[in-house]
């Protein structure tokens, strides 16, 4: 009997797959548990369309997912935090904070669980790594400044003298 694999079955195959199988193995195994089902004209056209249309979706989403990182990859993310004269931050720069950077400034959402980074700490410049599909991940620079820290100006740098 030929039946279509709804599931991947150790030893048999993969779900999607036709596979001729005995008799008594589909009836009393495979449908009733849910693996397979019958192979009929009609459910492989049902298949097959849901296949095509799968493609489809990953074709429009590998072309998003492209053009994002094209767009991520001009992109720098800047924060400012307070920080003590070590150049600690006093609290810390989390994926939560930087997925709604990269929100706000692509607007797309992200998940935080996308970020592969821990909470930045210290004043400077980071790269973080942020995955776009499974295929897909791009390095983000990230510059954390100190809140209130200006850039020493001329005068300043001639008193010091």
């Amino acid at each position: 009997m030929k039946v279509l694999l709804t599931q991947d079955v150790p030893g048999l195959g993969t779900a999607g797959e036709v596979k001729e199988v005995a008799l008594g193995y589909a009836r009393n195994y495979l449908i009733p548990k849910g693996l397979a089902v019958a192979a009929t004209p009609g459910t492989l056209r049902m298949v097959q369309a849901q296949q095509k249309a799968q493609k489809e979706r990953e074709a429009r989403l590998a072309e998003r997912v492209a053009e994002l990182s094209e767009r991520m990859a001009t992109l720098t993310l800047t924060f400012q935090a307070k920080a003590g004269p070590t150049g600690r931050l006093y609290g810390s720069v989390t994926t939560a904070d930087i997925a709604e950077a990269l929100e706000r400034e692509l607007g797309v959402r992200f998940d935080r669980r996308k970020i592969a980074s821990s909470p930045l700490r210290e004043v400077g410049e980071h790269t973080i790594l942020v995955r776009l599909s499974r295929d897909v991940e791009v390095q983000v620079p990230v510059v954390v400044q100190a809140e209130g820290a200006e850039e020493p100006s001329e005068e300043t740098a001639e008193s010091a003298d």
